[in-house]
């Protein structure tokens, strides 16, 4: 056994001196031509198809340096556009009024995205928790990753030419730093804190009469608003993920099937790689862009895949203010005074624009949480907003420490040692038969005891509904406090997150830790984290349904993850489909009443709905009619029987068809189509699919509210002939298992392929897998490399 780890170990470390031997088809690209300087960094690149790199390197830095590389020959515009939003440079050069990249924070226009990265820069918040000795700060490992890949970044515009319109001879492209890098795991990191209160951080101003103003804002509301903003996360990035134990596969060895569902275009998009230091790391999956680590991924006997958790990473302390000052606060009696920021920022066009940011001991002041959820600063109260991810630096070392595990106990432990992981849950199967599920998350310390003791008014609405907690400010004894395993103040310890060990399966499809296995479900966790004995969405309902029996079936393969993907099953479909055409049938005359009072002929719907076979392949005849009427029907009015905790899997259910409602959105779905010239049964793929360099290629999958596992939200454009583009959904998808074999068995797909460059060959090569439900054979092994028929090598050099 042990002569296995050290032949592959041999065979890499010959290939750096085999690479200039290999015959002419794989010779290197000539852009990558450098003669080394002393002190320089390297790493050997090798291409297999559909433009996957094989990154083979010496030691961290250099593994840094060809992953910055290979990102940049691949995306150098997106990532570049990145890096303008992290110095806060949108404003200097695509105006300050414009629309901000959403794909690093939630900030509605430039401005606002570059007050807040600039004062984050300003004040020194990435250098110090770079500074900060690990586990707290990043290892020496992760530093020379993200230093090598800034190298590697930078050398490849040094030695190439731009060819994606979207940044050709663009002034903006500029070299980057190490800062930058860090600063792009940062914002990263606050995404679900500071991150999506960016708007609300830099419009904080103090009241300017001291007149008193409008009191709190209404507490159901804003526990409705608060809910609603929180449980909107899955319509921008979701997942599904599953693994199966030993004891439901065909040879006792673990299974795990990832689907990611997150954005296709910009900064937040997966992209695949394989990174390798020949008896340190071998690792291949899936990165977020400017990452040097794997996001999501499998190694030799271990393989995981995250999903967006319920958690709620921050909290909120309302501010009792000094009567005689709104920019200073009370805590047990005792004034402090708000620290003030002035920021500026450079804007294209115009004047140079300075506003002043206002934080506290719990963090910035702010006035809303998105446009729904406002939280105003009036003459005696203000509210700051507590991120302990924004003292979070620590994610590529939990990715780290995922690439070097053996097994599950070795993910549970990089977790418990790193403890990085800031809006995910993990799930993982390794090659010995376990599984894992964790909501391993870095959240505040919020426990239920401390929400009852500590509560606002507000804040006691707020939490039970939502988990978004508003704390009295002006009470010492209503700190945080510390865990004794935690790695930093204010967050909870490892001891207290949800874990499920080798459960026959372990699902989630971000709904929270309860039912991550119906037959054991997960209790004694503070509402923080998610809730307990709530209505499932459809999503989960149709996945649990699925993995349990699969699970029950056993002797599974990766065959079988291959099929759950893209079975593109239905669960609302199944609900409800044929009673909504046993009722459409009912209708007197086949007609129904539209909302605009004209009566629509819906004979044929009745038909197509009977004979749609609840899928949503791409040749599904049907899909399109159910998909658009499913979306009008009032979710308040849909179900006949309702929710129960004894049976949370397959409740709701029945179609309420009694209610007027169903014959209205029945009638205004009928017109709307035809309106459209769409026929009502006509095959999915003919009415959703994208445009790549011109030609339609159809996409299979389904919205959030129909329940399928293979997730897409696509862009409804009737006059453009129905759903013409996938803003998000599935993603980096892989089916991994093991057989016994020097190499795991691994099945992948990224279903927006590798390069956002039309001009690339790899802009769309696996996006037309996608449509075809056809998957990528992993190439993990040297052997497997080496014998790519599309094998080229690539040695690159500073």
């Amino acid at each position: 056994m042990r002569t296995r780890p050290r032949r592959a170990v041999v065979t890499a470390v010959a290939l750096f001196a085999a690479v200039g031997t290999l015959p002419a088809a794989a010779a290197q690209d000539r852009h990558a031509q450098h003669h080394p300087s002393h002190g320089g960094l390297s790493a050997t690149i090798r291409y297999t198809e559909y433009g996957i790199p094989h990154i083979l390197a010496k030691n961290y830095a250099d593994l840094g340096f060809g992953t910055g590389w290979a990102q940049a020959a691949d995306q150098v515009c997106a990532l570049a556009d990145g890096f303008v939003t992290v110095r806060g440079e949108r404003s200097r050069y695509f105006g300050a009024d414009a629309a901000s990249d959403s794909a690093l924070s939630s900030a509605t226009k430039n401005l606002a995205g570059d007050l807040y990265f600039r004062g984050v820069r300003e004040a020194g918040t990435v250098e110090r928790l770079m500074a900060e000795p690990a586990p707290r700060g990043p290892s020496r490992e992760v530093k020379d990753l993200m230093r090598g890949f800034a190298a590697g970044y930078n050398t490849w515009l040094e030695k190439n030419r731009i060819t994606d319109p979207a940044c050709k001879d663009a002034d903006w492209v500029r070299p980057v730093t190490v800062q930058d890098v860090a600063a792009r795991s940062f914002a990263l990191a606050v995404l679900g804190g500071q991150g999506r209160a960016v708007d609300g951080i830099t419009a904080a101003q103090p009241p300017v009469s001291t007149t008193p103003t409008a009191g709190a804002p209404d507490a159901r509301d804003t526990a409705r608003a608060a809910r609603e903003l929180f449980a909107a996360d899955t319509a921008d990035m979701g997942s599904n993920a599953v693994a199966f134990s030993g004891a439901t596969t065909a040879n006792g060895r673990g299974l795990l099937l990832g689907n990611p569902h997150y954005p296709w275009q910009g900064g937040r998009r997966f992209w695949q790689s394989q990174q390798t230091i020949p008896g340190e790391l071998n690792i291949a999956g899936g990165s977020l862009l400017g990452s040097a680590t794997i996001s999501i991924g499998h190694n030799a006997q271990v393989a995981w895949s995250h999903t967006v958790a319920t958690g709620v990473p921050l909290n909120l302390h309302q501010l009792t203010l000094d009567p005689s000052d709104p920019t200073a606060y009370l805590v047990d009696g005792r004034p402090e005074r708000m620290t003030r920021r002035e920021v500026t920022v450079a804007v294209r066009g115009g004047a140079p624009v300075t506003r002043t940011q206002w934080w506290t001991r719990y963090g910035p002041v702010v006035t809303s949480l998105g446009a729904t959820l406002p939280l105003p600063w009036t003459t005696t109260t203000a509210y700051a907003l507590n991120d302990p991810n924004a003292t979070n630096l620590r994610g590529s070392d939990t990715a780290l420490g995922f690439s070097k595990a053996r097994g599950t106990s070795d993910v549970l432990g990089a977790l418990r040692r790193t403890q990085g992981l800031p809006w995910v849950n993990t799930i993982a199967a390794d090659s010995r038969g376990h599984t894992l599920f964790t909501q391993s998350q870095v959240l505040p310390r919020i426990t239920d005891e401390l929400a009852q003791r500590c509560s606002t008014p507000l804040g006691k609405v707020t939490y039970p509904a939502s988990g978004v907690a508003v704390l009295d400010g002006s009470r010492g004894d209503c700190a945080l406090g510390s865990d004794p395993d935690a790695v930093q103040p204010g967050i909870f310890g490892p001891a207290k997150m949800p874990v499920l060990k080798d459960a026959p399966y372990a699902e989630n499809s971000n709904d929270s830790a309860w039912l991550a296995n119906a037959e054991r479900p997960l209790t004694g966790y503070e509402r923080v984290f998610g809730t307990l004995g709530t209505q499932r969405t459809l999503r989960t309902r149709g996945a649990l349904q699925d993995v349990s029996a699969m699970a029950a079936r056993g002797k599974l393969t990766v065959r079988d993850l291959q099929a759950q993907q893209f079975a593109n099953r239905v669960p609302a479909g199944d609900l409800v489909a044929a009673d909504a055409a046993t009722a459409c049938a009912a209708l007197p005359g086949g007609t129904a009443t539209g909302s605009d009072g004209k009566a629509v002929d819906v004979r044929e719907a009745c038909g197509v709905l009977a004979a749609w076979d609840h899928s949503v392949n791409t040749g599904s005849r049907g899909a399109l009619l159910f998909d658009r009427l499913w979306r009008r029907l009032p979710v308040a009015q849909l179900w006949k029987v309702p929710f129960s905790a004894a049976n949370p899997v397959n409740t709701p259910n029945t179609l309420n068809t009694a209610s007027p409602a169903f014959a209205t959105a029945l009638a205004d779905t009928v017109a709307e189509l035809r309106a459209a010239g769409i026929a009502l049964d006509s095959r999915l793929g003919e009415h959703q699919f994208v445009v790549r360099n011109g030609k339609r290629i159809p996409v299979p999958g389904g919205t959030e509210s129909l329940g399928v596992w293979n997730k897409v939200e696509p862009v409804w454009d009737p006059a453009g002939g129905g759903y013409t583009e996938v803003t998000t959904g599935s993603s980096y998808i892989q089916a991994v298992g093991w057989d016994g074999g020097r190499c795991p068995v691994a099945r992948t797909l990224l279903t927006y392929s590798q390069s956002s460059n039309p001009d690339s060959p790899h802009f769309s090569d696996q996006t037309r897998l996608f449509s075809e439900k056809r998957w990528v054979t992993s190439r993990f092994c040297e052997k497997d490399i080496l014998t790519s028929p599309a094998l080229r090598i690539v040695r690159v050099r500073s």
